[in-house]
């Protein structure tokens, strides 16, 4: 009788930055919605984009594009806000992230994901917990959870109070 072999599958929802394919845990995501006007929040940093209403919740949106240095997101058909749940120093914060479109939720096993790379002490990889390959297609598996600095999630926090 064969030993039956366990595969270990993790769900991300993928989408688009500037053409380029990305990835986060699906465990991380509230919810995708449409793109919808963004309150700007005066003296922010350029990356955050302002603030939407979510069901009576105040909720910082950050431009990933800016906050990576890609320039800024494009309003189009396909533009979305994915909210997410960050973690940081054991606190939960809610917050928005512009995506030029939303693909899909994949099923990665561990055999489909490489480390991220290391490209000398200049460029911080830190926020990206590996590269995914799908159909000879190369996925930017995001941590969320580092992709915000302090720094960053108190400016969000500022926002919201404002």
């Amino acid at each position: 009788m064969a030993e039956e072999v366990k595969v270990e599958k993790e769900q991300y929802l993928t989408f688009t930055l500037d053409k380029e394919q990305y990835a986060i845990d699906v465990a991380k995501v509230k919810e995708v919605l449409e793109y919808t006007s963004v309150t700007k929040v005066p003296r922010t940093h350029a990356f955050m984009r302002g603030v939407i209403n979510l069901r009576g919740s105040v909720v910082p949106v950050i431009d990933l594009r800016l906050k990576f240095d890609m320039g800024e997101t494009e309003k189009t058909i396909d533009t979305s806000i994915v909210v997410v749940e960050v973690e940081l120093e054991g606190e939960t914060v809610v917050l928005g992230m512009l995506a030029d479109s939303v693909q899909e939720v994949i099923d990665l096993d561990r055999s489909q994901i490489e480390p991220a790379p290391q490209i000398g002490t200049k460029i911080d990889t830190a926020f990206i917990q590996g590269i995914g390959k799908q159909d000879e297609q190369f996925i930017i598996i995001l941590d969320i959870d580092r992709v915000f600095s302090e720094s960053d999630i108190q400016t969000a926090k500022e926002a919201v109070r404002n």
